[in-house]
């Protein structure tokens, strides 16, 4: 019985105290908070993220773009499927090397981004009542950190 007892205790402290589980239980509540939000634009976070990376980066190229998301390349081209579908981004072979494929932004991909700030805006300014921006900064420099140690 005892051992039970510190078993259950053991796993009593996973639950409550797994960093990989909070932050995991943060992630989906933030992330639930914001496609509430921007349910009206018609974008997911995901989605909002991934156009806001297309729209701002100086690198174009598929590889680049999953890098920067820090997603495998073809989770990326299934996430940017259902963009290109929606007529929000292109993506096209350069013709210097065909198989080299670059993705953009369609206009009409920029204005739902536009759209949809106000939205994320405000999701934000409630998020940060509970987040500071020192500790979000905190959990990006430490997630960038064991980025690095895994490579």
């Amino acid at each position: 019985m005892t051992e039970t007892n510190g078993f259950r205790k053991e796993l009593q402290e996973l639950a409550a105290g797994c960093a990989g589980l909070s932050l995991r239980q943060a992630a989906r509540r933030v992330t639930l908070l914001h496609d509430e939000a921007l349910r009206e634009s018609g974008l997911s976070l995901a989605q909002l993220g991934l156009m806001a990376l297309i729209a701002t980066s100086a690198d174009d190229r598929m590889a680049a773009l999953a890098a920067r998301a820090g997603l495998d390349p073809s989770t990326l081209s299934r996430n940017l499927r259902g963009l290109e579908r929606d007529g929000l981004i292109e993506i096209v072979s350069v013709e210097k090397d065909l198989r080299r494929r670059a993705v953009w932004p369609t206009e009409s991909g920029l204005r739902r981004l536009q759209a949809a700030l106000p939205a994320w805006r405000a999701t934000q300014a409630r998020i940060a009542e509970l987040f500071p921006a020192d500790l979000l900064q905190r959990i990006a420099t430490a997630s960038e950190t064991l980025t690095q140690q895994e490579d």
